[in-house]
């Protein structure tokens, strides 16, 4: 088998910092990642940032069908070279915050797996969690950082938006940690492995409506829940209704709510404002 140094000197690449290339060369780490997403002959996954392939190899071995996701033009090409005539593998040259999880899912769930740009690995999750309803598990790493932040429980430094918003919908579970020396460039950072396993039966109320509370709730860390939310869609009044009839006390700080506190507080938000 070719390492991924190999193919980088073979066609002349660059890696592109602008888009936060770092390619996995650890072929270990490889192929356990595509152990943890296990995926099986009528699954379909969609890989994000397939790079130079390695990832994509392992698992169009035991996938039915692989939708590889490259933005970059030269990556694309040679994805596209290296897996010729496998019918399992498509190559989509395109930016994974344009690219539509629920047409690949035809009406079913696709698993998601990928090493994703850290640059946008917040705008990336939230995209995920848009598309939830097409996609069954996500097996996807994540500079350490904001992979502790997504796990993060209530009362801790970590906990906030991102941990309130993926527990809401999935279960996250960190599978593994990866040094920087298990890439090529080296990266400045510690990665980690999520397992985030997507909840069939846990929708909000209102579902814009949750994620602007919690928002809000967070936009200030060091301000009460009173300070955060009054005027955002209330009067005060029934901002100071809508806490007390969830039972939440007004003076709390929003990391240490829970995420059925925030599923209640929405609840009774939306019974005030039907009230009024």
């Amino acid at each position: 088998m070719t390492s991924v140094r190999k193919m980088v000197a073979q066609y002349e690449i660059h890696p592109r910092k602008r888009l936060g290339q770092s390619f996995l060369e650890d072929m270990n780490i490889v192929r356990r990642i595509a152990e943890v997403a296990d995926p099986a002959l009528d699954e379909t996954i969609v890989e994000i940032g397939a790079g130079l392939g390695f990832l994509t190899q392992e698992l169009a071995a035991r996938a039915g069908r692989v939708i590889a996701l490259e933005i970059d033009p030269k990556l694309a090409c040679i994805l596209r070279e290296r897996f010729q005539g496998q019918d399992r593998v498509e190559v989509l040259e395109t930016d994974v915050l344009k690219y539509d999880f629920a047409a690949a899912a035809a009406g079913g769930r696709v698993k998601v797996v990928g090493n994703v740009p850290y640059h946008i690995s917040s705008p990336i999750l939230f995209r995920l969690l848009e598309f939830r309803r097409a996609v069954s598990t996500m097996i996807v790493m994540f500079q350490k950082e904001l992979a502790d932040r997504i796990t993060a429980s209530p009362g801790t430094k970590d906990y906030g938006i991102p941990s309130v918003l993926v527990a809401k919908y999935a279960r996250s579970v960190c599978e593994m940690t990866v040094p920087p020396t298990c890439f090529y460039p080296v990266p400045d950072v510690v990665s980690s492995v999520l397992r985030i396993t997507v909840r069939q039966d846990n929708e909000p109320a209102d579902e814009p409506l949750f994620e602007k509370i919690v928002r809000s709730a967070f936009a200030r860390r060091r301000k009460t829940l009173w300070n955060n939310l009054r005027g955002i869609s209330l009067t005060e009044e029934g901002v100071a209704l809508a806490l007390e009839r969830s039972g939440i006390d007004r003076a709390r700080r929003a990391e240490t709510l829970s995420v059925e506190e925030f599923s209640r507080l929405t609840a009774c938000w939306i019974g005030e404002a039907g009230m009024k």
